[in-house]
């Protein structure tokens, strides 16, 4: 293993009042059952952007969690893995009795719980990882695809739960990343037509051509009027909603045909006003969809790996940034971005 300085390596590091500084910082030491991981990639999370808006993350925290890398270093009692292998950086089973992710909280909050994270996150050269963590790269899939397991993951997760059957139609609310990747697996899973609302044009385009049925600008047309009159009158039977927009839960519950479904997958950080008299007489249905089970890991990476879900149209050259531009990002998706997808390169 090598980092900078033997011992240090890179990492932005929260510094409070909305500011990164990529500093020096001690780089992890691998205990029993541990390994460290080279990062590869580490994707920009939109609730990593809510937390530095909102500035409730502990100074002092390192963020990242969309990663992938390679092992560097292995602690003892270490069997699984050798050095060099590929990984993402989560998906793995904990042993028996050990709670992990947001389940281990039973009153887990976005807001109030998450900003507890340390020094342990993938805006780093280094991440230390328990043995079981980590999941393997399949042959077949690239790095910067891998990049975006842990989103696709949260699509797969949302899919699964909600109530989509084979023919269903689908409407898809916002094409950032999350968006466009439930777009396309509720396409795996057998949807029938799916339609897209996006303002941004490089979203809509993305959205066409990753299959969209049909896509709406909803600054120029009634959303719900659109997917109403796109599905016969009736409204979708699963309206996902990836965007958290002030306006966008109520116009997924009210375009909901009787007893349809909105799953909400996007976390809205302000208060949304909703009207339950335009559709509760329907007995529409809502579901949150919290993150992802370490099943969706591996459904999302032969996804990939099959060439189900693509991540072509969320990449593109100007989507990869060293580390040391990390605070000019995230002040470019402070506000709505025409950007769909931005990957550091520590």
């Amino acid at each position: 293993m090598t980092a900078r300085g033997g011992s240090h390596m890179k990492a932005a590091v929260y510094k409070g009042n909305k500011r990164f500084e990529v500093a020096e910082i001690p780089t992890p030491e691998v205990g029993p059952g541990q390994v460290l991981v080279k990062v590869r990639y580490c994707a920009i999370c939109g609730t990593d952007v809510h937390m530095v808006l909102y500035d409730v993350l502990a100074p002092g925290a390192v963020m990242g969690h969309e990663y992938c890398g390679t092992i560097a270093k292995l602690g003892t009692e270490v069997t699984r893995w050798k050095v060099g292998d590929r990984v993402v950086g989560g998906g793995g089973t904990p042993p028996p009795g050990i709670a992990h992710g947001i389940t281990a909280d039973p009153r887990f909050s976005y807001r109030t719980s998450l900003p507890r994270a340390g020094r342990n996150g993938a805006y780093a050269e280094y991440v230390l990882m328990e043995e079981w963590a980590p999941t393997p790269i399949p042959d077949g899939v690239s790095d910067e695809a891998a990049a975006l397991c842990e989103p696709c993951a949260i699509a797969v997760h949302a899919v699964r739960i909600s109530e989509l059957k084979v023919g269903d139609s689908v409407a898809v609310l916002g094409a950032g990343p999350v968006g466009l990747l439930c777009l396309q697996v509720a396409r795996a899973a057998g949807a029938g037509p799916v339609f897209v609302s996006e303002p941004a044009p490089a979203r809509r385009e993305a959205a066409l051509s990753l299959g969209a049925d049909a896509v709406i600008d909803p600054t120029e047309e009634d959303v719900v009027s659109a997917m109403v009159s796109l599905t016969d009158g009736l409204g979708p039977h699963v309206v996902f909603e990836c965007a958290a927009a002030r306006s966008t839960l109520e116009q997924a519950l009210s375009m909901a045909r009787r007893s349809g479904q909105v799953v909400l997958v996007a976390i809205a950080w302000e208060p949304t006003s909703v009207l339950p008299v335009e559709w509760l007489g329907r007995e529409v249905v809502l579901k949150a969809s919290a993150s992802k089970t370490l099943e969706d890991w591996s459904r999302a990476l032969e996804l990939i790996r099959s060439g189900k879900v693509r991540m072509e149209p969320l990449l593109s050259e100007t989507s990869f940034i060293p580390l040391e531009e990390i605070q000019e990002a995230f002040e470019g998706l402070f506000e709505p971005t025409t950007q769909i997808k931005i990957v550091v390169k520590p």
